[in-house]
């Protein structure tokens, strides 16, 4: 079970609040104003927490020194990008994605390293996908066996600069594409990995704990 921390209870919010209890994992939902948590079912258990989301007190009081994820998904870019900024600077967060209205903005946030999905596009199951532990997503494509799954996957940034070649060595996967600056970009022998990308690569299922573990932290030096 993991602790999921969510900014904005709007009907995202709450969506996601209730896949995520569902999943049974522990949930804190943020909003400033205490009657949107009217939207959250009368059964709910997860912590509701009235504040700023990008304010420390309320952030540690959401715990999320302890998340897994945090999801910023209130109605405001800016606060959004903010609170998202201070949960993985400050608090180290290793998962965040945040919601944005301006899809211009998309590439300066990729280059801040902040997985988005603009509004335009947006649904709960695709910040599911952001935040979840790899072995709960279902990916985007599964071929007619079962065994194979085409999803995304997050890396510790400790993989920038490296040869994607690199990385399907070390954990025994096929990277099918990047996504940088909001947009597809097909792999070359050359392609290596860049701060903002996001990964989307062909896993055995019963490979996905595996391969997550290896990408959550830096790759191993090699001895000079």
């Amino acid at each position: 079970m993991a602790h999921f921390v969510i900014m904005g209870c709007g009907r995202v919010g709450a969506t996601l609040a209730h896949t995520l209890e569902d999943s049974g994992h522990s949930v804190a939902i943020i909003d400033q104003d205490e009657r949107a948590f009217r939207r959250l079912r009368s059964g709910f258990q997860g912590r509701k927490v009235t504040g700023v989301g990008f304010d420390r007190d309320t952030l540690k009081h959401a715990g999320v020194e302890d998340a897994y994820a945090f999801a910023a998904v209130s109605s405001g870019d800016n606060s959004n990008i903010l609170a998202t900024r201070v949960a993985r600077e400050t608090y180290h967060v290793p998962h965040v994605v945040a919601r944005i209205y301006d899809p211009g903005r998309a590439e300066i946030y990729q280059r801040l390293g902040i997985p988005t999905v603009a509004a335009v596009r947006w649904s709960a199951d695709q910040v599911l996908r952001r935040i979840l532990p790899e072995q709960a997503i279902t990916g985007d494509f599964r071929e007619p066996s079962g065994r194979l799954v085409l999803t995304e996957l997050a890396l510790d940034h400790g993989w920038e600069g490296h040869p994607l070649a690199t990385v399907e060595a070390a954990t025994e996967i096929r990277v099918a594409y990047l996504t940088r600056f909001g947009e597809g970009v097909m792999i070359t022998p050359d392609s290596r990995f860049q701060e903002g990308d996001t990964l989307h690569a062909i896993v055995p299922v019963e490979r996905l704990d595996a391969v997550t573990r290896i990408l959550s932290k830096a790759p191993v030096k090699e001895a000079e």
